[in-house]
């Protein structure tokens, strides 16, 4: 009757401990990308899911895609998950798990993981808008530069003009001014010959005067 009780009450206690032991959550493995989260477009990368124990199932899941699931069998410590041909589609938060042999349920879920996969033409689409915002600049400045030259042009020029116009008046002054003193020079210059062409007249009765005296 003893023995029989204490049988009952062995397998009670196994019974209960292995539920218990089923119930309990697994720790939570970790994830890493390598040779890193951010990749180029058409490139491989490899998702590496490190746990607790061995000989355990792992898995591999998306946030952003509940239907996506990748499941691996590992011997050790760990599972890796192979990523090829990556398109910017394939970017988003990943996270694994894993169960052991005799548990039903998955471990607590990893930390998720970012991936991110870049296009080549952004990078060329960022140089281009660096080059597209040099030349705006470059071609504003000239055109600011060419602005700033015509009226300075302009007043130069109207300078130029003005002085031009004050030498113009001056020559034409003194052009004026010369053959009126030429003109007074030969007046003065001719009044001496024809006071020499001029005969000098004699009084009257001076030659029957000189008659008179012989």
């Amino acid at each position: 009757m003893i023995t029989g009780f204490l049988s009952l009450l062995c397998l009670g206690l196994c019974l209960g401990y292995e539920v218990e032991h089923k119930n309990e959550k697994l720790p939570k493995p970790s994830l890493n990308a390598l040779p890193g989260s951010v990749v180029k477009r058409s490139s491989n990368m490899t998702l590496k899911c490190q746990g607790h124990f061995q000989n355990v199932t792992f898995m591999l899941g998306k946030l952003q895609d509940p239907g996506y699931r990748q499941e691996q069998n590992s011997a050790g410590y760990y599972a890796e998950f192979l990523l090829t041909d990556l398109e910017p589609k394939n970017a988003g938060t990943y996270f694994c798990a894993y169960k052991t042999m005799g548990s039903q349920e998955w471990s607590e879920k990893s930390e998720h993981l970012q991936l991110e996969v870049t296009d080549d033409h952004d990078g060329l689409g960022a140089s281009s808008t660096k080059t597209d915002t040099r030349i705006i600049f470059i071609t504003a400045f000239s055109c600011l530069a060419i602005f700033l030259l015509f009226p300075s042009v302009f007043l130069i020029y109207r300078c130029f003009q003005q002085d031009l116009s004050k030498q113009e008046r001056a020559s034409l002054s003194l052009s004026t001014e010369d053959p009126q003193e030429g003109a007074c020079a030969d007046g003065n210059s001719k009044e001496p010959a024809e006071a020499a062409s001029v005969p000098t007249e004699e009084p009257p009765g001076s030659c029957e005067h000189a008659t008179l005296e012989v």
